[in-house]
């Protein structure tokens, strides 16, 4: 019997993939898990108690299909369960590395809740993906019969690419402009190689180049062509930029030579494992070898840097937050991955100032602690008087989470509405923004979040444009 394979979490104990040994993984940027053997992969998926209401699938942004695909690959049938987890979303194997699935699926696994420890589904999620890429099971993507209309995507990032790819299936021609030199944003280089290996996301950039799609690096809007020029050129524009503006921090020597910016540092080391020249990195500014590192903020970011710090050889790495361990925001496995690794943490901590100079040689901080909740029920950090300490840093990295640039500017689109926040204002049922024709989604619109909320928001906003379009066409039709 098929339920003969499940309901096995009384039985058989949690296992995620091993991962490798520490002092081995901080010498190179190679994932840290190893891969389930088959045999693995189908017992862990065995666990699952396929339960009546399946917290997993609630709590996940795409709502997959967890339990079923699950099933099947305790069943065996692991293209099968590849399809149906491909069905939901546009890049599984990506989620199933990156996601905080403690924090998502996971942990609202309900044999987590029972002590028995949640279903590994990032690690079965990545597994049965990496398979059907062995196997062949990646199928070409499916486009549609053309339609004589063009969509122009502003942004290669999750959001960008999980939206082209659907409008690709629905038959329109599709066009993405990026910034960088090489398109996939923040997870071609934000995140480091070893939580995601660079040559996963090419791989999926390569599928929808072969689709057809045209892919226009280097491009920047405002510089190339402005919004409205793009406009012209397109019959429906999405801006799926992401927000790059790093949060800053207001305290004396702040401008000195070695206190960086968390995404320059990360781009700078990812695209030195892609080989290319990067002088700043070559000079040093943007390179953590032999030097004291002090990263501030507590957020995934910080994580990547604090980690890949370890792997340019530093000589000491410590993390610095404002708040305790319970209330950082970055994924609790990261912060374990890191202490394993040699990073020390400074919790309840918050810089003053920055001593050196032009250069500078330490951090003057103050311990915190936590008082009152904030408006988002978080107690808020505070000042701890008499609590004052220095850290010697021969590179200090800005780890404060980003903000939405000035979109309206560099856009030269005035008219584009934006919130408070400096995000842009669209519709909530439509995903317009305040321009006809043009919309957005992603972290652009939400604030800085996580990637499978972007490929969620891309998902979402292909259909909204493709009842726009289809109402447009058939609006000139009429006129016609």
């Amino acid at each position: 019997m098929a339920d003969d394979a499940m309901l096995k979490f009384v039985a058989r104990g949690q296992q995620y993939p091993d991962k490798r040994e520490a002092e081995l993984r901080a010498e190179d940027f190679r994932e840290i898990a190893e891969r389930y053997a088959v045999p693995d992969a189908e017992a862990q998926a065995g666990r699952c108690s396929q339960c009546g209401v399946p917290y997993c699938s609630v709590h996940c942004p795409l709502h997959n299909h967890i339990p079923d695909w699950l099933r099947l690959t305790a069943e065996g049938r692991l293209r099968e369960a590849y399809e149906l987890s491909n069905a939901t979303s546009t890049m599984p194997e990506i989620c199933g590395r990156i996601c905080p699935q403690d924090r998502l699926c996971e942990g609202n696994c309900v044999i987590e809740f029972s002590g028995h420890g949640a279903v590994t589904i990032g690690s079965v999620e990545k597994f049965i993906t990496d398979k059907a890429w062995d196997e062949g099971w990646v199928e070409p993507v499916r486009v549609g019969p053309a339609r004589g209309q063009s969509v122009g995507v502003i942004g290669a990032g999750p959001a960008g690419l999980s939206a082209a790819e659907y409008l690709r299936e629905m038959g329109y021609d599709v066009h993405i402009y990026d910034r960088h030199d090489r398109a996939g944003g923040l997870l071609t280089y934000g995140i480091p190689g070893f939580k995601l290996e660079k040559h996963i996301v090419m791989r999926r950039v390569a599928r929808l180049e072969e689709a057809g799609i045209v892919f226009h690096t280097s491009f920047e809007v405002g510089r190339e062509a402005t919004l409205d020029e793009l406009r012209a050129r397109h019959d429906t524009i999405l801006i799926a930029t992401g927000v790059y503006k790093a949060r800053g921090i207001k305290a004396p020597g702040v401008g000195a030579s070695g206190v960086i910016e968390a995404l320059d540092y990360l781009t700078a080391s990812n695209r030195k494992s892609f080989g290319d020249t990067v002088p700043a990195f070559d000079d040093g500014s943007l390179n953590a070898d032999g030097k004291h590192v002090v990263v501030v903020g507590g957020g995934d970011t910080a994580m990547d840097c604090v980690r890949t710090a370890i792997r340019q050889g530093a000589a000491s790495v410590k993390c610095l937050y404002r708040r305790d361990r319970a209330n950082m925001p970055g994924s609790q496995r990261e912060v374990a991955n890191a202490e394993e690794e040699g990073v020390e943490f400074v919790w309840l901590s918050a810089p003053e100032a920055f001593d050196g100079g032009d250069k500078v040689t330490g951090v003057r901080a103050t311990k915190m602690r936590l008082g009152a909740p904030d408006a988002s029920g978080r107690r808020a950090p505070e000042v701890d008087p008499g609590g004052a300490f220095q850290l010697p840093a021969d590179l200090v990295i800005k780890a404060l989470g980003f903000e939405a640039e000035d979109l309206p500017r560099l856009f030269g689109a005035e008219a584009l509405g934006v919130t408070r926040w400096g995000t842009l204002r669209t519709d909530g049922k439509s995903m317009m923004t305040s321009i006809e024709g043009v919309f957005a989604a992603g972290d652009i619109v939400r604030g800085a979040s996580l990637v499978v909320w972007a490929i969620r928001d891309g998902r979402d906003v292909a259909a909204h444009m493709h009842a726009w379009m289809k109402a447009k066409a058939l609006s000139e039709k009429v006129a016609a």
